[in-house]
């Protein structure tokens, strides 16, 4: 699969790295905050952080995923604000990452820091099928908690 990335703007692959796999393992690409100066999210604030690109998806079979940088989240309280960003495959416009700080201090966003990852995955396109009843199992409509801790 080819993904079609363009640089918004001209700090791309010079002051910003461009987005790549870090190792033949990773998942996700880092995405980087392209910023002409620093941005502070206050403790409990957020912040919309732009990354300076926009992508293709080469179909509607395809989705990119905006997912936090575990380190950031679990160090610093700061992660997506929407816990995951859905990048639809006919969106063009320029990737923006909305960082929630929970953490109990101010967290400073530095031009080129790694703020989100970024995940290609396929899509299922179910067709709706509109029922009176569903199938039963063992858990049936068991909720939160109800397979135990």
């Amino acid at each position: 699969m080819e993904l079609k990335v363009k640089a918004l703007s001209p700090k791309i692959g010079r002051e910003i790295p461009a987005p790549f796999y870090a190792t033949p393992g990773s998942a996700a690409m880092d995405l980087h905050a392209c910023l002409d100066g620093a941005v502070t999210i206050p403790a409990g604030g957020r912040a919309v952080i732009p990354t300076g690109i926009a992508i293709a998806l080469p179909s509607a079979d395809y989705v990119a995923l905006v997912y936090a940088r575990s380190g950031l989240g679990i160090k610093h309280g700061v992660a997506p604000a929407n816990c995951v960003g859905v990048i639809d495959s006919d969106y063009r416009g320029e990737i923006l990452v909305g960082l929630q700080n929970s953490g109990g201090e101010d967290y400073t966003v530095q031009p080129g820091d790694r703020i989100a990852q970024l995940m290609i995955a396929p899509v299922v396109q179910a067709r709706i099928q509109m029922v009176d009843d569903l199938d039963q199992t063992a858990r049936g409509a068991g909720g939160f908690g109800s397979t135990g801790k």
